[in-house]
């Protein structure tokens, strides 16, 4: 899978670092492919061809973080939530 960028809303933003202590930038190194992210189908989107989609993957800091993002119709990433892997999860990721 491609991310041709990203976009942000300021309530995620603020919801990631308050919630889940996760910066946009973790999030975006999750989707560097040196970080060799997993991406996995996670349901229809609202809106015709934008689906949602998680990412497992590896911050430059080696956080393990899972990323649900809509996956929009010109590339670009709508992250909606990222927090830390569940210990199933990690398990699930390390054996891709």
């Amino acid at each position: 899978m491609t991310i041709r960028g990203f976009l942000w809303l300021e309530v995620i933003i603020e919801k990631l670092a308050s919630k889940h202590a996760v910066s946009t930038k973790e999030v975006e190194q999750v989707f560097d492919p040196e970080n060799e992210p997993y991406f996995r189908f996670v349901e229809k989107g609202h809106r015709e061809g934008e689906n949602v989609y998680a990412a497992l993957g590896r911050t430059n800091g080696g956080r393990t973080l899972i990323v649900f993002f809509v996956l929009k119709t010109d590339g670009r990433a709508l992250v909606v939530s990222a927090r830390e892997m569940t210990p199933s999860e990690r398990r699930h990721y390390g054996q891709r």
